[in-house]
């Protein structure tokens, strides 16, 4: 049986329940409270730790929503009866002041990371390690579930739980050691963290909702669709695909950590799921090259709306002039039309364990999808039977085999690279060797 690797020992390994919700999955693990102050923040608050002492100093608590609390909650931690059977709820794989999921990288994008700095993204992202129970048969019957934290690096924000948290920093520094429960979701794009914080504390006591920007940068108030984030409006695009009897990916998108090989057996062909993370990321790179940015600057043009907002670079995002003159349904249509292809060309009938159906497989489709929208844009062309045309010379492709093994940022780069040379976006001689046997009769070369 797995066992909770003790606290400050990289990689730590915690054993973790899987909680299935209509949002998708969520993971419950139990942490001290130190290991949690070195591994999380807020947007406003942080805690540092005193070499000499061993103890912790909280600064930015000013932010905070009630920031006496603090003190309050430390004198209550000291107690010899104190008890916080409440979750710390942490959302996992996001820098400070980032809006990136860690290791989303597309290396062939100006301002992005190298391919040497994804490769390292990759290695600290925090991730869910899935193993099968057997019965006596050897038939998978389910799966046990361990949260593996690579390294120290504080990559998970407190959504819900800031004050029990930073408190534990105020108290006895011999109470650091105390267990928490914690809820831990793999990839929640900020929107959602932002939502999930507001709904939580709206439910206890009244909440300002402005205080949404202030810790995650979103505003969850009611905004007209003109004000929309590229963020928020690809969280509305992606919940719609999640919803829409018309797309393929109805009831198929979920908040959940990147797909695991283990559950391979219990997730047959047809139902295929894709993380929440991974559509949203797909279509903030349609219209954005700087979500952070645009966000900011959409909250301090309370009169020009998306219109104050650069059209960028001409070889730019290739939907950005679309989501600025605000026609959010034509990115829609666009992007339902694609997901349902690439369903029915790449995902639906193709081996459980084939990449082009894990994160990077995904992740490499829509690259293509950025690619070749533009010229269907411009053609104004975007309908199913377009993009069946575009990318149906890759379909034979077999991405299950052992060549795609790695699942990092250089696997999804191979992958795109040989999508496309199938489908005569550039030449057969930028494969590397032995790349060549993916070639397809149907291919397009150029």
């Amino acid at each position: 049986m797995a066992t909770n690797t003790p606290p400050g020992k990289f990689p730590m390994r915690l054993r973790a329940l899987r909680v299935d919700q209509p949002i998708g999955s969520f993971f419950a693990v139990v942490m001290t409270a130190r290991s949690l102050l070195e591994l999380c923040y807020t947007k406003a608050v942080s805690a540092d730790l005193d070499p000499v002492t061993g103890s912790y100093s909280v600064t930015g608590t000013q932010r905070l929503q009630d920031p006496k609390r603090l003190t309050a909650i430390a004198e209550y931690i000291e107690q010899v009866d104190a008890s916080f059977p409440n979750s710390i709820i942490i959302a996992a794989n996001f820098k400070r002041d980032e809006t990136r999921v860690e290791g989303d990288v597309d290396t062939d994008l100006d301002g992005e990371p190298s391919e040497e700095e994804a490769e390292s993204e990759q290695a600290r992202r925090w991730f869910i390690d899935a193993k099968p129970i057997l019965d006596d048969v050897g038939e998978t019957v389910g799966e046990t579930y361990e949260l593996v934290i690579p390294t120290g690096e504080q990559l998970a924000r407190v959504i819900d739980g800031q004050h029990r948290l930073f408190a534990f920093a105020e108290a006895d520094p011999a109470r650091l050691d105390d267990q928490l429960l914690c809820a831990v979701f793999m990839d929640l794009p900020p929107p959602m963290q932002a939502t999930i914080f507001a709904t939580i504390n709206s439910n206890q006591k009244p909440v300002d909702k402005s205080l949404t920007y202030e810790l995650f940068g979103y505003n969850v108030a009611d905004e007209k669709e003109s004000d929309w984030s590229p963020d928020k409006l690809a969280v509305f695009l992606a919940r719609r695909l999640a919803t829409d009897p018309d797309s393929r990916m109805a009831g198929r998108i979920a908040v959940a950590p990147t797909n695991d090989f283990a559950s391979a057996k219990l997730m047959p062909k047809g139902n295929m799921k894709i993380s929440f993370a991974t559509i949203v990321s797909g279509i903030v790179r349609l219209i954005s090259s700087n979500p952070k940015a645009d966000a900011t600057k959409l909250r301090k043009a309370f009169f020009t709306r998306r219109s104050s907002l650069d059209l960028g670079r001409a070889n730019g995002p290739p939907l950005r002039k679309v989501y600025i003159d605000g026609d959010d349904a034509l990115i829609y249509a666009a992007t339902r039309n694609f997901v349902n292809v690439a369903d029915e060309l790449f995902w639906r009938d193709a081996d459980p364990k084939s990449f082009i159906r894990k994160t990077v497989g995904v992740q490499a489709l829509f690259d293509i999808y950025r690619e070749i929208v533009r010229p269907m844009l411009e053609a104004g062309d975007m309908t199913e039977q377009a993009f069946r045309q575009q990318l149906a010379p890759a379909r034979e492709i077999k991405f299950e085999h052992v060549r795609f093994q790695n699942a990092s940022g250089s696997n999804r780069t191979a992958i795109r690279r040989i999508i496309r040379v199938n489908l005569g976006l550039i030449p057969k001689s930028e494969l590397p060797a032995g790349d060549e046997q993916f070639i397809m009769p149907q291919a397009v070369l150029i």
